[in-house]
């Protein structure tokens, strides 16, 4: 009799837990994207809270639920009438998923089927400025919980197209097929990927084709320009620099420029750290050579970068150094560095950083 009462009891708690699991599924609830509990990180225009607008590369969106399934709300500017954003979505430590937007409103079905408990969502931009902007509206789960705090390191990449992230992921579609942007991949990038082995947050403030002194392809802008923008490609929505305070800005600019005159370039560099330093007073100022550098433009840089850093440690600024990259990053399209590339630079950055920072 014992032993039947016994039965009875589990398969009632078995019962009463299974129900309790699909009252779950059935009873999600829309939390809005201004609920304090999700967490974001990049240039963002606040304008409306419930539509945070946001342009650059890997701004990335979290947020911690209880429950088997989420379900992501995002806008898309759908530039140009056609254009389709990238995003990535993580949950919790497992393989990191690439989708596209298909319109100007997406309800993504991020996660589903998970194992009933507790999970974090990550959502981030793999397409950047150009590409126009994505609103976050909400997120759709059983119960949102509190996030732990943000790591307490902060990092800044600074440059153009390499540190965007384009032309390198072609896991889905080949170089010259499809279009310019569906090779993007900020999320698998040489920054994030440095500041995740870092444990750091992580901001890039990079537009493709742009160049310090000179952009290519017509572009009428150039970095130290637009430097103070949430949406740096056409130049606008003034950015408050109090929101993000780095401990690391690196500097990968040189590639679009080429060669230039040496004075004209090195003078414009030393002022672009001049602005850099008076945004981010305390923070140790890295200038990096362009990973896919050549064999010509290469040494120049590496000679322009060094006569910069040493003037401007001489003139007081201590926290200013360099890094020149050990080989040249080129197999991706249009020959930018491709995904494995990104890990190995982020490997040689992470290895200076961690040294620089002793961290």
């Amino acid at each position: 009799m014992k032993h039947y009462l016994c039965l009875l009891l589990c398969l009632a708690v078995c019962f009463t837990q299974a129900k309790s699991k699909t009252n779950v599924k059935s009873n999600l609830v829309v939390f809005a994207a201004n609920n304090p509990k999700i967490q974001y990180t990049g240039r963002i225009d606040f304008t409306n809270p419930l539509k945070p607008r946001f342009w650059s590369p890997a701004v990335y969106v979290q947020a911690r639920f209880k429950g088997t399934s989420c379900t992501i709300m995002l806008n898309d500017e759908v530039l140009y009438g056609t254009t389709h954003n990238y995003i990535e979505v993580v949950i919790d430590n497992q393989k990191p998923v690439r989708l596209q937007t298909n319109g100007k409103t997406n309800v993504i079905k991020a996660a589903e089927n998970l194992p009933y408990g507790v999970h974090t969502i990550t959502i981030c931009k793999d397409t950047e400025s150009g590409i126009g902007y994505l609103e976050f509206t909400g997120i759709k789960c059983a119960e949102l919980l509190s996030l732990p705090a943000k790591p307490s390191r902060k990092i800044e990449y600074i440059g153009d197209s390499i540190t965007c992230g384009s032309s390198m992921d072609m896991t889905a579609i080949a170089c010259g097929k499809g279009t310019w942007y569906d090779q993007h991949n900020a999320y698998m990038s040489y920054g994030p990927l440095t500041s995740r082995a870092l444990n750091a947050q992580y901001v890039l403030s990079s537009v493709s084709g742009i160049g310090l002194i000179h952009s290519c392809c017509d572009m009428k802008i150039q970095m130290p320009q637009v430097f103070d923008k949430i949406n740096m490609r056409t130049d606008s929505i003034k950015w408050n620099f109090t929101q993000y305070q780095p401990d690391v800005v690196t500097v990968c600019l040189g590639q679009n420029d080429g060669i230039q005159d040496s004075t004209a370039y090195c003078s414009a560099y030393v002022k672009f750290i001049g602005d850099i330093r008076m945004h981010y007073p305390k923070a140790d100022i890295v200038c990096l050579t362009s990973p896919m550098g050549d064999s010509t433009l290469t040494p120049v840089l590496k000679k322009y970068i060094t006569s910069i850093n040493n003037y401007v440690n001489h003139a007081g600024d201590e926290k200013v150094t360099h890094y020149f990259f050990s080989k040249r990053y080129f197999h991706g399209c249009g020959t930018h560095p491709d995904m494995a590339e990104h890990r190995e630079i982020a490997e040689e950055l992470t290895v200076y950083l961690k040294q620089l920072k002793n961290w």
